[in-house]
């Protein structure tokens, strides 16, 4: 799956300052072993408000680190990756994937309406 060149570069420093855990995970206890979810909960929270303006605090946006994992889902196919590479990327099923993802996408009428035209000549500078 496609991932940002400024994430692979953190991935890699987090890398080369801890290490991999006992079992291969990047992410890991200092004696090995699963991180808590409460550490995860405390972090995420911590970094949602960094992130994010307190108007959309109050929203339920990135409200769980899962929801990262249906975002990209979306921006891929929003972005016009193929669905079933998308499926691929994300682990699932086409049908999962359609039945889940692509019925949440708003705002595609107008780019879909502009693919059927260039499919069919009728594209910009024709």
């Amino acid at each position: 799956m496609p991932c940002p060149p400024e994430l692979i570069q953190l991935l890699w420093e987090h890398i080369d300052q801890y290490g991999y855990g006992p079992d291969g995970t990047v992410f890991h206890r200092e004696k090995g072993g699963d991180i808590p979810m409460i550490t995860y909960t405390r972090v995420w929270r911590a970094a949602r408000k960094l992130a994010l303006t307190e108007e959309a605090q109050a929203t339920p946006l990135a409200g769980r680190p899962y929801d990262l994992r249906h975002a990209a889902v979306s921006a891929w196919l929003s972005g016009g990756v193929e669905p079933p590479t998308v499926a691929e990327w994300a682990g699932h099923s086409l049908s999962v994937l359609m039945e889940v993802y692509a019925a949440g996408l708003d705002g595609q009428d107008v780019v879909n309406r502009r693919r059927v035209l260039e499919a069919l000549g009728h594209g910009p500078g024709r």
